[in-house]
């Protein structure tokens, strides 16, 4: 059985979806208090759905702590549709954000396909030697050196380090940027990877997957 955790202060949304995924063998445990959610022993759980809009606590708090103590994947559903909290849930570490209203078949789609690739990723730390880079608040270092990056550069870069080895299409990339040009987003995209490459000074770190997007190697 897979056990969620549920940040949800809708019982009504929450108790549709828990039924939803009931079937799939799925318990989700939802609280709609943040500092409850909070201390109910989220290492126990093996993925979080966590809502923006919290009583007492933004929900954007609540991710940043997670991150900070659990290692655990984090599904952020909200109806708050400002680009600006979809980018810093992903730069504060969520692994997927998912608008409401949504098809509860879709999130069923999403939390096993997050938990197929967070467990890979888990096996691979078994046998993966320590990554060449580091991120450190605004900073991305690339074998113990400070890379001198744009606001671009630096957004599709940290998003490939967060996710080395796991493949980002180029909608993720794009929708996770505040400052690619929204007049021509593939093209802008193209030549900001082309840059990155240039001062990695080395071209197969960031690897094209035809037909989808870039996955750092």
């Amino acid at each position: 059985m897979i056990n969620i955790l549920m940040i949800e202060d809708d019982t009504e949304f929450a108790e549709l979806l828990t039924e939803y995924l009931a079937q799939y063998d799925i318990k989700v445990t939802n609280y709609e208090d943040p500092y409850l959610g909070l201390s109910a022993g989220v290492k126990k759980y093996d993925l979080l759905i966590l809502d923006l809009t919290l009583p007492g606590m933004d929900g954007l708090e609540v991710c940043k702590e997670v991150v900070e103590k659990y290692d655990i994947p984090i599904i952020i559903s909200s109806a708050r549709s400002d680009i600006n909290d979809k980018v810093e849930g992903f730069a504060l570490g969520a692994d997927d954000y998912l608008p409401k209203p949504y098809d509860p078949k879709e999130m069923y789609a999403r939390i096993t396909s997050l938990l197929r690739r967070y467990s890979k990723s888990e096996n691979n730390k078994l046998v993966t030697p320590k990554s060449d880079f580091e991120l450190k608040g605004d900073t991305i270092y690339f074998k113990g050196e400070a890379l001198s990056l744009t606001p671009a550069e630096f957004e599709v870069l940290s998003l490939l380090v967060k996710h080395q080895g796991i493949t980002q299409s180029r909608e993720q990339i794009i929708n996770t940027s505040r400052t690619m040009s929204m007049d021509s987003q593939g093209k802008s995209l193209d030549v900001i990877i082309s840059k990155i490459r240039t001062k990695l000074g080395d071209n197969k770190r960031i690897q094209a997957v035809r037909g989808v997007g870039y996955k750092l190697v």
